[in-house]
């Protein structure tokens, strides 16, 4: 089973990822981490990453799309994956539905985690206030920069998904146990909790 979950920063998306990947053996799949993952590795596809990022310049959607493909091939996820983090435009989306029908997969749903703009900020506060290390993204203009490129860039491929039938909306603003059971139950998965 392969879904996205989608939903601005703050929103839960790693957590509950964590959680399924733990529990239903779906790999979660960070595009961030897979970048870091193929430089330290040293790939082909790394050292071209590596030298884009030398320059200076944006990994293009196609390298993205190339090296999603190369991750989703190998033996850990097989049983399907998550993506947290991609896609982050319309354009990306298209490629992604082009790339996976080339290599005979396809998205299962794309979970929306709906939340409240205003409630993220009292959300990061708090998480900051709880950590014993700061994360740099956990300050009020950090957030408010990101929830603007989140409206401007990502919400578009709601009704993408929309049309194609794919997405369910989920409460994000539900305690964390409840937002699982909310995709569980969009899975078809029996809650963990409820056993």
């Amino acid at each position: 089973m392969n879904l996205i979950l989608l939903g601005p920063p703050g929103a839960g998306k790693g957590t509950q990822a964590k959680r399924l990947e733990e529990r239903y053996g779906l790999k979660q799949l960070s595009t961030g981490d897979m970048l870091r993952a193929a430089i330290a590795a040293g790939t082909p596809l790394g050292q071209q990453v590596q030298e884009i990022l030398d320059r200076g310049d944006l990994v293009t959607d196609a390298v993205m799309l190339d090296m999603i493909a190369e991750r989703i091939a190998q033996p850990d996820c097989d049983r399907g994956f998550i993506l947290d983090g991609f896609p982050r435009t319309v354009p990306q989306a298209e490629g992604l539905d082009e790339m996976l029908a080339r290599h005979g997969k396809s998205l299962a749903v794309v979970i929306e985690m709906r939340v409240d703009e205003t409630a993220l900020f009292t959300r990061i506060a708090n998480r900051a206030a709880l950590s014993t290390e700061k994360r740099a993204d956990d300050t009020e203009e950090t957030l408010r920069k990101r929830l603007g490129i989140y409206r401007e860039q990502t919400a578009p491929i709601i009704p993408y998904y929309r049309d194609k039938g794919l997405l369910k909306v989920v409460d994000g603003m539900a305690e964390m146990d409840a937002v699982t059971h909310q995709i569980e139950t969009i899975l078809g998965f029996q809650s963990a909790s409820a056993t």
